[in-house]
């Protein structure tokens, strides 16, 4: 089933393309994949599941008029009695799952109305059989057809529903005395039309699943650097916008790390682009440029940012000066102890970093322009007086 996926190699690390490139055929991600794709899903199909639950009590209500008709009295009473203890559900069911607060609730309450409508379903055709072996049990099919393409149930779910409706009708069956014959006709007929129904269920959620992967996996692609594995600086501008309205908000401050790696043109002119590539990523157990950047930025707030060429930006969010300072000459040092050879430095033997650090106080004002004007200051100072330092 699995397409082949040569250019996941090209954006690694990522689960999403770890996920891809392991494939899914039991229709089951790894852990924490699996939850996102299933609060996704459940977002996803919130207003189909809205419309469908809708369409089911209507059709509910127009088939308890049909039994009107052609079941008489007092089978009829019992069937009555059935669709209105299955309506009555349908109803509370539809009050919560139209309540968003009760969002985690909603597979679940799908799951039961679908096995309400099926079982429900089974005991009228059982119940019906008794006084008409010619009432039209059919019906059963649709409810499973439903649970396959209809509710948004997942594969599991929907074979979990199938079998149990499948289970209560044979039980109905036998109770209302149907010749064995006949049973065993009917119970091909909807075994048979399950099995086409799964086949489909497990194709639509195999694409569904692919689906949600690959469309992970280019959002990523376009809000991070390829290189490196930061976020790129499009990213960085949306991601300030929502953070700067957050930290005045929460009367919190802002730190921008603004970085440029000392001359690393000469870098590249010494030991060639691919050479520059691999002292900005993750090579074997060393931390080079990119890894280091992001171990900066490790709270779930903060953001470290590939800017352009060899200039980088760390954002930090709630963070004393004197600790954001702190930071920043963390990740000089850290740099210059990776010892990556540079002759063409007119500044170490080794690659370093020059960083400008801006402060934005929770009194101040100011946007992403004013702190990244500071910060540059900074930076330039830091350049003029010999690189390889932190200036403010």
């Amino acid at each position: 089933m699995s397409l082949p996926h040569a250019w996941l190699d090209d954006v690694r690390p990522s689960p999403y393309a770890d996920q891809l490139a392991l494939g899914f055929r039991w229709l089951r991600f790894v852990r924490p994949l699996e939850r996102e794709y299933r609060s996704s899903k459940s977002d996803d199909y919130f207003e189909l599941k809205r419309i469908a639950l809708s369409v089911a009590m209507l059709l509910w209500l127009a088939f308890a008029v049909f039994d009107g008709i052609q079941v008489q009295q007092p089978f009829l009473a019992w069937i009555l009695m059935v669709r209105l203890a299955v309506f009555v559900l349908l109803l509370v069911c539809a009050g919560l799952i139209l309540q968003r607060k009760h969002r985690d609730l909603l597979q679940p309450l799908s799951l039961l109305c679908i096995l309400a409508l099926g079982v429900g379903a089974a005991l009228v055709v059982g119940i019906a059989h008794q006084a008409d072996p010619n009432y039209p049990y059919e019906g059963l099919l649709l409810v499973s057809m439903a649970a396959y393409f209809v509710v948004g149930l997942r594969l599991g779910e929907a074979l979990f529903c199938a079998a149990v409706v499948l289970l209560v009708y044979l039980c109905a069956e036998l109770w209302a005395g149907l010749p064995a014959a006949r049973l065993i006709n009917n119970l091909l007929f909807l075994s048979f039309g399950n099995l086409i129904g799964a086949i489909g269920c497990y194709l639509l959620e195999y694409k569904s699943r692919e689906h949600f992967l690959i469309s992970r996996l280019m959002q990523v692609l376009a809000e991070h650097d390829s290189l490196t594995g930061l976020h790129n600086r499009r990213s960085f501008n949306r991601h300030f916008a929502r953070l700067l309205g957050q930290a005045r908000r929460a009367h919190q401050s802002l730190a921008l790390l603004l970085c440029d790696i000392d001359h690393f043109k000469a870098y590249n002119d010494c030991h060639g682009h691919q050479a520059g590539d691999h002292a900005l990523q993750r090579v074997g157990a060393l931390q080079r440029v990119g890894a280091l950047l992001q171990d900066a930025a490790r709270r779930p707030l903060d953001m470290a940012v590939r800017l352009g060429g060899e200039e980088f930006a760390v954002l930090l969010y709630d963070i004393p000066a004197a600790e954001a300072l702190g930071r920043a000459e963390a990740l000089r040092i850290g740099l210059e102890q990776q010892m990556i050879e540079h002759p063409g430095s007119a500044t170490a033997s080794v690659l370093t970093m020059s960083i400008g650090v801006a402060y934005l106080s929770p009194v101040e004002g100011g946007e992403l322009t004013q702190l990244y004007e500071r910060a540059d200051r900074a930076l330039y100072e830091a350049k003029a007086f010999g690189r390889n330092r932190v200036a403010t």
